[in-house]
């Protein structure tokens, strides 16, 4: 199966939607027929050919998943693999907001960072991501109730403000640093965070876990949570198990040789959940 590469031409002055622009959408196009989509670009719509320059990119005849690549600085480009079912999405180059919200399959790989809300309310697939990400990752959308309901969001680099916020199914891995209120109101799923954590991490939590990675600079304030829960030994060795199996994160590798200390809360509203602390 043939798929297709989009080359940005120029940074556009205003900000660019590229909601629809997916790799099963594009698959069983033409140059020429990929040229003529159209584009939201401020508040008209414009051919995608006025600011890509598409190729087709022909495939291995025993590779039937469709495949997109995108390149260029895509800073000012937003929604990009918005509702994405299936299909492989490479992107080289730093992109805007939006990025794999609602995804429901497939795998995208960004080398380079992203804005804000990236992974919002995604059901499904995977999202790679080299750089950095910012604020309501794998959160909610304005209006709604819950946030990530599944799938897995992978971050090498560092992520802002209200990660995982409502989360509700699903994993998200962060390797850096990330900003205030991580996995705020969390309601399910796993959260692995690898550096420093801003203040009131895992405010609001009723259930999920939150499992710090890193016991150098793990939260020293933790008020809503006390230790306890009883025995967990066969339970953390599944976890560790499966987290170790992400070879992004080479500092995950070890979790099944490593012990755990687990507190519970939020206790501020009857929570459930659990802040695992390696050792």
């Amino acid at each position: 199966m043939s798929g297709h590469r989009l080359t940005l031409r120029q940074t556009p002055a205003l900000r660019l939607d590229l909601r629809g622009v997916l790799p099963d959408t594009l698959a069983g196009l033409s140059v020429a027929e990929v040229e003529r989509l159209p584009l939201a670009c401020g508040r008209d719509l414009v051919p995608l050919a006025e600011w890509f320059t598409v190729e087709a990119t022909p495939t291995a005849d025993a590779d039937t998943v469709a495949a997109l690549h995108l390149v260029g600085d895509l800073s000012r480009v937003d929604h990009i693999g918005h509702q994405m079912a299936s299909g492989r999405l490479r992107i080289d180059g730093p992109v805007g907001d939006g990025l794999g919200v609602q995804m429901r399959g497939g795998v995208i790989r960004l080398h380079g960072s992203a804005r804000d809300q990236v992974g919002c309310e995604m059901s499904g697939g995977e999202l790679h991501i080299d750089g950095d990400i910012g604020d309501f990752a794998a959160s909610t959308l304005p209006g709604s109730m819950d946030g990530m309901r599944g799938g897995l969001l992978a971050v090498c680099g560092c992520a802002g403000d209200r990660l995982a916020d409502r989360m509700r199914r699903g994993t998200v891995l962060v390797g850096g640093a990330v900003g205030d209120f991580a996995a705020s109101r969390l309601v399910a799923g796993t959260v692995v965070l690898g550096g420093r954590c801003g203040v009131h991490p895992a405010w609001g939590m009723r259930r999920g876990s939150v499992l710090f990675a890193d016991p150098t600079v793990a939260p020293m304030s933790l008020p809503g949570f006390v230790t306890g829960g009883g025995e967990m030994a066969v339970a953390w060795q599944l976890m560790a198990r499966d987290l170790a199996r992400h070879t992004d994160f080479p500092a995950l590798a070890d979790l099944p040789r490593r012990a755990v200390h687990r507190l519970r809360g939020d206790l501020a509203v009857d929570g459930m959940g659990e802040l695992l602390f390696v050792t």
